[in-house]
């Protein structure tokens, strides 16, 4: 789907579809008006007879407007008019494509944007519409035998703006398309299966994203340079795999030279059966969702690249497949990890911290103005906030509120819990300095709480998206592309790039 501007008299424009709106009261948005008043007041008719009262999701098809030169109107709810917020626009927006999608149209004029969203601006408004349509149309099709029909025949949809606005709408929509682009590329990445989506696999698409932009150098650690850098922990995930882990690292030099970069590190567990703590069978085909955690950071770093943002930032993933064979790691092994401190595997499936805390203590050699790990760490998480918001737990309150302030903007929002002190003791190792789980109590705290020691360097948050990045269930399954929206705004706020 392609997006662009078109500003003139939308009663004159021709198109094969014009989307307006109307709120629950009766009242019709600003372009809604000028088509009701060049039809005679036909729109007020459909609504005062009762074809739609406005709610969000009542949209209604309008087909040859006497006095229109588009041969169709969309007229679409927009809900209470004083309770509008941006969750509430959005909501809309996806009802829209939802209904765009069974609408034999190719070109699309939308003009969305000029209604009420809370205190969202028209930047905000412009970017949701096209992040939320292009994420509408999304589909994963590379492993379908014969390729499917497309299921939305929308082609192009242009965005109705006016020459005072027109700078505005056109940065929203540069910006967009670079998230919507990058959110595609985690959920590509998310849902390809594991059978082809390997550590190599990764360390490929690496080194390709790395020639496709001159700001981009990519470097990929193998298992020999791994040891050599100490990685005992890290190494010990992969033991019992065919497939050999790798380290990728992408920098992204956008500003000074010796300015800190901003650190995404990605948890890329590229199939996770739980090694000799096998999981149950029922849902295990889910774990090629275990790097979900990857996929998003470099999907955030391609939205980085693409938009050439003028900050210094790194990504770092770590990949590995967790498998037992007579290789793998046993619970009770002791492995050292990178930083010097032991750890005792009572449990191999919990073996992404395994990982993130060896790359974690990797990247202090960058001196990080700020790092984000972002992975699907815990059961627990789930069951502590379900897949609504994901779990943020953080060394530094500013940093810590800065990352909740960008997943406001970009709603996809988090939930800061504890990393007390308190907690630690359920780390404790009879043998070893501390133990790779705590216990049934507190899962994703005690998880959190063990990355932490490996963080006390630089300001550190880690995202629990267990519950976010991937839905399960069956034929419904799916790469949700979450956090990208919220990566790529927290970094657009450390750029300090214009959103109004």
């Amino acid at each position: 789907m392609e997006f662009g501007t078109k500003s003139g008299n939308p009663v004159k424009t021709r198109s094969q579809c014009i989307i307006v709106g109307v709120y629950e009261d009766g009242q019709l948005s600003p372009t809604a008006e000028l088509l009701d008043t060049a039809s005679k007041g036909y729109l007020k008719k459909v609504v005062a007879r009762g074809d739609t009262d406005g709610k969000i999701g009542q949209n209604v098809l309008l087909h040859d407007i006497p006095g229109i030169s588009s041969t169709r109107i969309l007229l679409v709810g927009l809900g209470k008019k004083d309770a509008a917020s941006g969750s509430k626009f959005s909501q809309m927006a996806q009802s829209v494509i939802a209904t765009l999608k069974n609408i034999p149209a190719k070109q699309v004029l939308c003009s969305l944007a000029e209604t009420e969203a809370g205190d969202n601006n028209l930047y905000w408004k412009t970017r949701k519409i096209v992040e939320l349509f292009s994420a509408g149309i999304y589909a994963y099709t590379d492993m379908r035998g014969t390729p499917p029909k497309p299921h939305s025949k929308v082609e192009k949809v242009d965005l109705l703006t006016d020459k005072k606005n027109h700078t505005i709408t056109r940065r929203a929509l540069k910006d967009a398309k670079a998230i919507a682009l990058g959110v595609a590329i985690a959920k590509d990445l998310g849902n390809t299966p594991s059978n082809i989506c390997t550590p190599t696999y990764l360390a490929k698409q690496a080194i390709q994203l790395g020639k496709a932009y001159a700001s981009l150098t990519t470097k990929i650690l193998d298992e020999k340079e791994m040891a050599k850098l100490g990685m005992g922990s890290f190494l010990s995930v992969g033991h019992g795999s065919a497939e050999p882990s790798k380290m990728i690292i992408i920098h992204h030099k956008g500003g000074k030279p010796k300015d800190p970069p901003h650190v995404l590190v990605g948890k890329g567990i590229t199939f996770d059966t739980g090694g000799i703590s096998l999981k149950p069978a029922a849902t295990m085909y889910e774990m090629i969702y275990d790097m979900c955690g990857a996929a998003c950071v470099f999907g955030a770093m391609k939205t980085v690249a693409e938009l050439n943002l003028p900050i210094n930032v790194t990504m770092v993933i770590a990949a590995a497949e967790n498998m037992p064979s007579e290789r793998a790691s046993r619970p009770g092994d002791i492995v050292k990890s990178m930083s010097g401190q032991t750890i005792e595997i009572l449990n191999t499936d919990a073996e992404g911290r395994l990982v993130l805390c060896d790359a974690l203590t990797y990247i202090s050699r960058f001196k990080p103005a700020t790092v984000i790990d972002v992975a699907t760490l815990t059961g627990a998480c789930i069951m502590a906030l379900g897949s609504v918001a994901s779990a943020l737990y953080a060394n530094d309150d500013t940093l810590a509120e800065n990352i909740n302030a960008a997943g406001e903007n970009s709603l996809d929002r988090v939930w800061r819990m504890p990393l007390w002190d308190e907690y630690q003791p359920q780390l404790n190792s009879a043998f070893a300095d501390m133990a790779n789980v705590g216990g049934r109590e507190a899962g994703s705290v005690t998880a959190a709480c063990f990355l932490a020691r490996f963080t006390k360097k630089y300001r550190w948050a880690h995202l629990d998206v267990a519950g976010t990045a991937f839905r399960g269930g069956g034929a419904q399954k799916g790469a949700t592309g979450r956090p990208v929206g919220l990566l790529v705004q927290y970094l657009l706020d450390r750029a300090n790039v214009k959103q109004h």
